[in-house]
């Protein structure tokens, strides 16, 4: 019984005490505010009044999954299958980055979902093309069912602010 207390003591001591670099200060003192978030809606690409393309937050821009929607904004996907809807995605990530004062080289990773995996090649042949004469970011690509207004391709990705 005395070591149960022992350690319920010891561990509401923990509890209570800021560590070192978590934001509380010492003796009291008021809490740090929390980074600020900056939403960044570059103009003409399409959106859901339910996301925001892209937040920043520190030195890292996440962006929302995009998808091959026209640059007039419509809400439709283009039509042509996987290669014009990959290239339609990455456009609207460009003009995303280009929003928030990056490029495709400060892209550190992307997420692909392909509504059919059986796809991958033709969506990766119009990937590679936004990356020539540079390092493409970490990748991952997988199959998801039940894209966004039936696409047959959608990409998230997080890039390094500057």
């Amino acid at each position: 019984m005395m070591a149960t207390l022992a350690a319920l003591a010891t561990f509401v001591a923990c509890e209570s005490s800021p560590a070192p670099g978590d934001g509380a200060q010492q003796g009291g003192g008021a809490m740090a505010q929390p980074t600020p978030i900056e939403h960044i809606t570059p103009e003409g690409v399409a959106r859901l009044p339910v996301f925001t393309p892209a937040v920043r937050v520190g030195d890292l821009v996440f962006l929302s999954g995009a998808i091959g929607t026209p640059p007039s904004g419509e809400l439709r996907v283009v039509e042509g299958g996987v290669g014009p809807e990959t290239r339609a995605t990455m456009d609207n990530i460009g003009s995303v980055l280009e929003a928030a004062g990056l490029g495709f080289e400060d892209l550190v990773k992307c997420t692909v979902f392909l509504a059919d995996i059986a796809d991958y090649a033709e969506m990766n042949e119009a990937y590679v093309t936004y990356f020539e004469g540079m390092e493409p970011p970490a990748r991952s690509a997988m199959a998801g069912s039940g894209l966004a207004l039936g696409a047959k391709v959608e990409i998230e990705c997080i890039a390094r602010g500057k």
